[in-house]
């Protein structure tokens, strides 16, 4: 494609060379730029991509794309000002790919929890119609049943679009992704066009990012900001913050609600290990699910399959058959008779949702032992919330080392720690190594007791000063009962 056919979609400031040139390929990454490339020079929150211009230009890159001027230009290269490579990075990709998101039903998943669990169980249900179908998310990313590694939960807009091609060109009518607070900010998904978007909740989350609570709701608001006129907005009723997502929102707003009047709406009838009995708007249907923010996430899930087109009976019964995603809430049945439940909740919110869940099913016919830590180089603040929740959820609670990252485990331990009272206490141990801790909470329990761990849930690493340790909470707990892993 010509330069001058990429940039067709933005308004430069200035341009110096030709815009004829045939560009062979689009990048953010100096080291991935190839022969006739165009380079976006990016002013990242880590590294300004402007210090790898010559770098790129080195590696065969014809054009590159600039917010600010270098003090020398080479032969031979095009330079394009913008006043944000940030902003335009996406609508470049967009062009270059062909605006595959144009020819694809995507549907966007934001909020602090229950992205995941959504934007998969769509997949698996569009696929379960018959539909080729498209994934990106946190644990893995598809091109119908081919999986793609994921390494962030949205991946940067020159891959997002790469997928995004290779999804049209597999022929997939629908994809469905979670949009982070991270990527919606950094307009990594700048130039998409979205068919639909759903609100999940929003409690605190990336503080180390956003800093204020205010600046993270507004990041998720941002999405729906720019959903277009004939799109559908899904929000959920029960969080406050829902009728805030579409303050300025063009698109067909839809509310769910498992406590009020809404368009979707849904009453847990029963609920055990193996699954809950729900009403969803008006019909009884069985599902492979436990706890009442699941409810939720089922809820979203039924209103968009609707909203795409699907009959209400034809996505009950298709939700009667879905299965819970990877690290969700995963049980595993010990030999001597209790329960240990993996899942992923990694926030107070999340953390509080799951043990609520567990304790619907126990009525108090058993105890809750909890295995749970928090990660290191992110938001110190929510440390002794998650201690707190756990605490007060747990009849015994073991803090442990989730992804310490840079810092000292123990230290981000002892941060947990400072949000507990002398009497909290008397329920906590402190164990830094994982797998010990683990092994500590299984020797605890009793028959017809449950021991959840929770923080990491598909994630099978550890990350520890830089470098990622295989580690997998299911293995372990495995090991544990001497069953052997798949």
């Amino acid at each position: 494609m010509k330069l001058s056919g990429i940039l067709a979609g933005i308004k430069p400031l200035e341009v110096r060379g030709s815009v004829d040139a045939e560009i062979a390929g689009i990048h953010i990454d100096s080291r991935k730029v190839g022969e006739g490339f165009a380079f976006i020079a990016m002013k990242g929150t880590q590294v300004d991509g402007h210090k790898f211009i010559d770098k790129a230009i080195a590696q065969g890159a014809k054009a590159v794309v600039l917010q600010d001027w270098p003090t020398e230009l080479a032969d031979g290269v095009t330079y394009v000002q913008v006043e944000n490579t940030e902003v335009v990075a996406g609508q470049l990709a967009s062009t270059f790919y062909g605006n595959p998101s144009c020819k694809l039903k995507l549907v966007g998943v934001t909020g602090t929890n229950g992205k995941t669990t959504i934007a998969t169980l769509l997949y698996n249900m569009f696929r379960s119609f018959g539909c080729k179908v498209g994934l990106l998310s946190t644990v893995c990313n598809y091109i119908d049943d081919e999986p793609v590694a994921a390494s962030h939960t949205t991946p940067d807009a020159i891959e997002l679009n790469q997928l995004l091609a290779r999804m049209v060109e597999a022929g997939c009518e629908y994809a469905f992704m979670e949009c982070s607070s991270h990527a919606i900010h950094q307009h990594r998904i700048g130039g998409l066009t979205f068919a639909g978007g759903i609100f999940t909740n929003l409690t605190r989350d990336h503080m180390d990012y956003h800093k204020t609570f205010e600046n993270y709701r507004n990041a998720k608001k941002m999405f729906f900001d720019g959903l277009p006129k004939k799109a559908f907005a899904i929000i959920n009723a029960d969080d406050k913050n829902g009728m805030v997502m579409v303050q300025n929102c063009k698109a067909t707003v839809k509310t769910y609600s498992t406590r009020q009047m809404a368009d979707f709406r849904a009453h847990l009838l029963e609920c055990h290990f193996e699954g809950m009995y729900l009403e969803v708007d008006g019909r009884e249907v069985g599902v492979q699910f436990i706890g009442k923010f699941n409810v939720s996430n089922l809820l979203a899930v039924y209103g968009a399959a609707v909203m795409l087109g699907r009959s209400p009976e034809e996505v009950l019964v298709a939700m009667s058959t879905l299965k819970s995603v990877n690290g969700r809430l995963d049980p595993i049945s010990s030999p001597d008779g209790y329960t240990a439940i993996v899942d992923y909740a990694h926030t107070p919110d999340a953390l509080a949702n799951v043990l609520s869940a567990i304790h619907e099913v126990l009525q108090g016919k058993g105890q809750v032992i909890t295995v749970c830590g928090a990660g290191g180089n992110r938001d110190k603040g929510k440390r002794p919330l998650m201690a707190q929740e756990a605490v007060r959820q747990s009849d015994r609670v073991i803090i442990t080392s989730d992804n310490p990252r840079f810092e000292e485990p123990q230290s981000i331990i002892d941060d947990m720690l400072a949000g507990l009272n002398a009497t909290q206490m008397k329920k906590v141990v402190s164990i830094v190594d994982r797998r010990e801790a683990i092994r500590t909470a299984c020797m605890m329990a009793q028959k017809g007791d449950v021991v959840l761990v929770a923080g990491k849930g598909h994630e099978d690493y550890q990350e520890i000063k830089g470098v990622k340790h295989h580690f997998d909470d299911h293995e372990v707990l495995r090991e544990i009962f001497g069953i052997e892993n798949k």
